[in-house]
């Protein structure tokens, strides 16, 4: 990757500077993983009969983000974005027929809906119910959850960019 935008953690940030500012390096670097693929490279899968491609993992991911902020803290029956079923992520790994306008847009919709909850929330000691656990769970636990979902997946959308161009990197 010879394009690298993204902006670093803070070195010596407070504790919800440096989550956010990881979390949104993470959301950069999978923008970055994708940046300059078309349709058809973004859905080329990793390998059968895995679904993973690089837009599956951007609809994933826009799931993770309304599944762990929207759900929790606003509407905890608020719909999948692509599945009628309540905790049904593998419907999103179908991108078969998906463009990266569509998946961009719902990942980019969701991303501003967590971001905004975070900013408006006192502190990250802020509590919200997990519908798919049936829990209570703070703030700082979804945002650590969340930053540990897009590291994992990164690592995938490192492998499936190398696998689609050979770019490799960052």
């Amino acid at each position: 990757m010879t394009n690298d935008d993204r902006i670093g953690p803070p070195l010596l940030g407070s504790e919800r500077e440096t989550l956010r500012a990881f979390l949104d390096y993470q959301r950069e670097t999978l923008a970055m993983k994708c940046a300059g693929l078309g349709d058809e490279e973004l859905r080329e899968r990793s390998m059968p009969p895995s679904t993973l491609s690089l837009l599956a993992l951007v609809r994933h991911l826009a799931e993770v983000e309304r599944a762990w902020f929207r759900r929790v803290f606003e509407d905890t029956e608020a719909p999948m974005v692509w599945s009628e079923k309540t905790f049904d992520f593998q419907a999103a790994y179908d991108a078969s027929t998906s463009t990266r306008a569509e998946a961009f847009a719902a990942w980019e919709a969701e991303v501003e809906t967590s971001r905004r909850i975070e900013r408006e929330a006192a502190s990250l000691d802020l509590v919200g119910r997990q519908p798919r656990w049936e829990k209570e769970v703070s703030l700082r636990m979804v945002m650590v959850h969340v930053l540990l979902e897009y590291g994992r997946h990164n690592g995938h959308a490192d492998l499936l960019r190398e696998g689609v161009d050979g770019t490799v990197g960052a």
